[in-house]
Order: structure tokens, then C-alpha cells, then sequence
């Protein structure tokens, strides 16, 4: 069927002239079977049956252009504000023409309108949950999350986000919640013209949230004229828990993890936890409980008990939803926890099969192979997951540090000026973020900006003297400088107040020049002997 015919009995449905061309059609047949009884009895003329007939034939036209051009509302008759910026309850739809020769969309963040400004991570949720299930949309090209979600919070036209992102079309919304009442916009903006495709406001429970998210993806591909196939259509679902109150749970759990600190990832197992017993079979919120117990065997202490509940976690994940690329991401991560290298990335390669646009087996990828010394395939894959994530400096730093290791100098320093650009804009909504300075100290080091990698490494010890990658990093930093003495103290407190792995460290060129110490090797037993417990 052409897509122009698609998307004409798309706008019947939605402007209800259908369903209004049946009623009609009902309630004539009634009201002539009616007349057709009653009006002989009553001794009415014939020709009053006969005008009752023309009426009803005249008026079908009449009563389908006026649901082509009005709803009917609780304000009474409202215009359907066609090729119009939408408000209120109603959606608006232009032609097939102005979106372009190849459908392609940008979901930006969702902007929180909530009283207390404390929703940011509910208002990604829904809008990541829209943006996935538009992934599974064959015809529909989708820009990724972390390239959209950069122009959070910015003043910018819409046609120049639109433009950088090289889509046609972009979607914009806000969430107001308070308590378990919701009130969503989301409106679809043609990046030609500025001019909205389709809009919408919902005012709802926080139990209808998952109907909502469902129906602004459908109504984005309808909007585009798309014809989706039967399992498309099946597939074009945003959430993998039908309980509104775990999906809360899970998205704050979610919100605390991407902060990597240690306190940080037991406040999400506990936002996890709280979501696995409203629905003890979310996949989603076991494979998070997954990866927050490997954070913590890997940062902040060693303990079997750690490597049991990732390695549970991670199985429970895939045995519920084995299509899952987060499943398998940390399932590969409870295996590179257990040091199982080879089952750890055929994992990783399985998540990205899945979904090559995720983020964490790219980067889990990377660190997998470092662990094993593999620095070349390590550094191309730190650079992939740099591309799948333009916003994350982490992989753009140690991608920068494995290839200075490796001798590549030209190419490490081209590698930390662009992880120093994207640590700066970071650091303009996280002032306070102890691992953009740590890290970014590294970098700055690597291309001799030496006073203000000092700067930024006290900076960020000041945040948090205690922790341990904080430690380490800092430990990395005094060996380039060749203080060795101050390097291994770093390296002994990180041990003390957290984990570190001895094979990232037996690999890690940064502290070469502390190698031959009897002390490291004396800190390489130790935590092999931590790894064995």
C-alpha cells in the first residue's frame, strides 16, 4: 500500500471520521426504520419520509467534513488545529511530503517540570523507552541516545539540533509528576520547517504510564507514513515490566549507577532490589543489580559474596529475557569479574549483535581486553564505545593512554585533546565530579599541561580522599611524573579502602616506572591472594 494511502486512513482514524461515518451510518438506519413504522400510523405524508431521506443522504458528507475538521471535546466543537502547533489534548499531523525521503528522528531528553526539579532520571526514562522502541522500527533511522541527549538543557532552535544530528524530524516533551499523577507532552517537530508534525498532552496515573509511552511511539511512526510490519508492531513496546512503581525504582536505580561512585552503587542495588520485589521478574532491574555488584568487586572491595550475587543476578537476567542485550552486557561482566575471559566476550559480542548501539559492551569489551593485554584491540574497541557515546570521556581517556603505551604518541595526543573538550562541557553541569578531574588530570599530563593536570588531580582529591579509583588514578598520575614513592602510597591506600585488579595494574603502562619496586609486586600478590578468598 503507498505510504500517501497509509497515512490518509492513519489521519481518518486519528481525526475519528471514521468512526463517525459508522455511527452516522447506524443512527440513519435506525431513525429511517424508525419513520418507516411510526410515520404511517401518525398519517404523515409521504413526502415528509422522503425529505427525512435526502436529509440523511445530504448530511453524510456534511457530518464527515465537519469530523475531518473539528473534535468534539468537553468544551464543546474545537478546530483541529491541522499544520499547527498543537495545545492542550490534541495532535496535529502535516503531509508526507515535508518529513523527507528518508524518516529519521531524534528523541531529545525530556525536560522536568515537576515543582521540586527532582525527576530528571523518570523524565530520561521515558524518554530513552521511546527511543529504543523506535529503534526496532526498520525504516525509521534513529539517532543514538548519547547523541541526542547532549542538547539536554540547551537554547537552541530545534531545526539546528535537527541539522547536527542529521535528522528530519525531533521529539520534545516534558513530564510534570507529582506523587502518582502525571502530566506528559510530546511533540514532533519537522526539522525542515520548525513546524509541528504531531502533538500531544497526557494527563494520566503513573500505572499508564507504559500506554503512553506505547502510543507516542506508534504515533511517531504513523507520523512518518511507516508501514511496520505484524512483529514490528508487537515490538514496539517500551518497557519490560508492566508495574508502574518498579519501573520508578528501576530508572533511580540507574540514576545512581551512572554516578560510579561507591556509595553511588549501593544506593542502586537498594533502588534494584526495591523494584525486584514489586516484580521479582523485571530482567532489566537484575541485570542492573548484576552490574552494581561487579562495580563493587572491582572498585570498592573484594569479596566472593560479591562475585556469587553478579554471577546470580546476571544468569536470573538472561533466564528471563535471553533477548536482552543488557542481559548478556552483565552476564559478559560477571564473567570478566570472574576473570572467565574468553566466556566474558562472546557475551559482549552477543549484547552488541543485539544491539549495536549500547554503550556498556563496547566499553566492557575494551576493559576485557586490556585485562588480558590485548592493548591495540582494547584501545580500537575504547574507540568504538567512544563513538556509540560522543558524551563520554572515560573511553576517549583511556583509549588516549593505551596508545601512548603503545607508542602511537601523535595519534594519543589527538585522542586526549578531544577526551579533554568533552570533560570540559561535562564538567559545566558537573562541577563536582571527582572522576572527569582525575582522569582528565591524566590527559593533560599526557599532553604537558602539567600545572593544570596538578590542578585538577588535587581538585579531585579533595572531593573524596578515600576512594579508591580516585587513589589509583591518582597513584597513575605520580608515576608519569616519576614519583615513585608517592605513587605506591596511592596504590597501597586504594588497596586499603577499596579493590583494585592486579591485572589491570600488571598491564597498566602508566605505571611502568614503579613496576620493578618490591612493592608492587608485594601489592600484586596481595590482591591475588583477594581474588583467590
Amino acid at each position: 500500500m503507498p505510504a500517501e494511502i497509509v497515512r490518509f486512513y492513519s489521519e481518518l482514524k486519528r481525526r475519528k471520521v471514521i468512526r463517525v461515518g459508522m455511527f452516522y451510518a447506524f443512527g440513519a438506519f435506525a431513525l429511517l426504520q424508525i419513520g418507516d413504522v411510526a410515520f404511517e400510523p401518525l398519517a404523515m405524508p409521504p413526502w415528509v419520509l422522503r425529505t427525512l431521506i435526502y436529509a440523511i443522504i445530504l448530511g453524510f458528507p456534511f457530518t464527515l467534513v465537519v469530523a475531518w475538521f473539528f473534535d468534539l471535546t468537553r468544551q464543546g466543537f474545537r478546530r483541529d488545529p491541522f499544520d499547527l502547533q498543537a495545545t492542550g489534548e490534541y495532535m496535529t499531523f502535516a503531509p508526507a511530503t515535508q518529513i523527507g525521503n528518508t524518516p529519521s528522528i531524534a528523541v531529545l531528553p525530556f525536560t522536568d517540570m515537576s515543582e521540586a526539579q527532582d525527576q530528571g532520571y523518570f523524565c530520561d526514562g521515558v524518554a530513552e523507552a521511546i527511543l529504543n522502541a523506535l529503534t526496532r522500527v526498520e525504516n525509521l533511522q534513529v539517532a543514538s541516545r548519547t547523541s541526542s541527549f547532549q542538547f539536554r538543557n540547551a537554547n537552541e532552535d530545534i531545526r539546528n539540533i535537527g541539522r547536527q544530528l542529521s535528522v528530519n524530524t525531533v521529539l520534545e516533551g516534558s513530564v510534570q509528576k507529582a506523587n502518582d499523577r502525571l502530566r506528559i507532552t510530546a511533540q514532533l517537530i519537522n526539522v525542515k520547517d520548525g513546524y509541528h508534525l504531531w502533538s500531544k498532552r497526557y494527563d494520566a496515573d503513573l500505572k499508564d504510564i507504559f500506554e503512553i509511552q506505547d502510543e507516542i511511539a506508534k504515533s511517531i511512526a504513523e507520523a512518518h507514513a511507516l508501514e511496520m510490519s505484524a512483529q514490528e508492531q508487537s515490538a514496539l513496546k517500551t518497557a519490560s515490566t508492566r508495574d508502574a512503581r518498579a519501573y520508578d525504582y528501576y530508572l533511580r536505580g540507574r540514576q545512581f549507577f551512572h554516578r560510579f561512585g561507591g556509595n553511588d552503587m549501593v544506593y542502586a542495588r537498594q533502588m534494584f532490589d526495591q523494584a525486584l520485589e514489586i516484580d521479582p521478574d523485571y530482567a532489566l532491574a537484575w541485570a542492573g543489580r548484576a552490574d552494581c555488584y561487579a562495580f563493587v568487586e572491582m572498585y570498592v572491595k573484594t569479596d566472593q559474596s560479591n562475585r556469587v550475587e553478579v554471577t546470580r543476578s546476571a544468569e536470573r537476567a538472561l533466564e528471563l529475557d535471553s533477548a536482552c542485550a543488557e542481559s548478556h552486557a552483565s552476564r559478559g561482566l560477571a564473567y570478566l569479574v570472574c576473570e572467565c575471559y574468553d566466556e566474558a566476550i562472546k557475551e559482549f559480542e552477543t549484547a552488541i549483535q543485539i544491539s549495536p548501539t549500547l554503550f556498556e559492551p563496547w566499553y566492557f569489551y575494551a576493559r576485557a581486553s586490556f585485562h588480558q593485554g590485548k592493548l591495540q584491540k582494547a584501545a580500537d574497541l575504547f574507540g568504538k564505545a567512544a563513538e556509540v557515546n560522543p558524551d563520554d570521556y572515560q573511553t576517549r581517556v583511556l583509549r588516549g593512554h593505551v596508545l601512548h603505551g603503545l607508542g602511537q604518541v601523535e595519534l594519543a595526543n589527538e585522542v586526549c585533546r578531544e577526551a579533554i573538550e568533552v570533560i570540559e562541557k561535562h564538567l559545566k553541569w558537573h562541577p563536582d565530579d571527582p572522576r572527569a578531574f582525575y582522569l582528565g588530570a591524566g590527559s593533560l599530563q599526557l599532553i604537558g599541561e602539567q600545572e593544570r593536570a596538578e590542578r585538577w588531580i588535587e581538585r579531585a582529591l579533595a572531593i573524596d580522599p578515600t576512594d579508591s579509583v580516585i587513589l589509583y588514578n591518582v597513584a597513575c598520575f605520580y608515576a608519569l611524573e616519576g614519583q615513585g614513592d608517592n605513587a605506591l602510597n596511592c596504590l597501597e591506600s586504594a588497596v586499603v579502602h577499596g579493590s583494585v585488579s592486579a591485572s589491570w595494574m600488571q598491564h597498566d603502562n602508566d605505571l611502568e616506572s614503579v613496576r620493578d619496586n618490591p612493592r608492587f609486586d608485594a601489592l600484586i600478590e596481595r590482591l591475588q591472594k583477594q581474588t583467590q578468598q
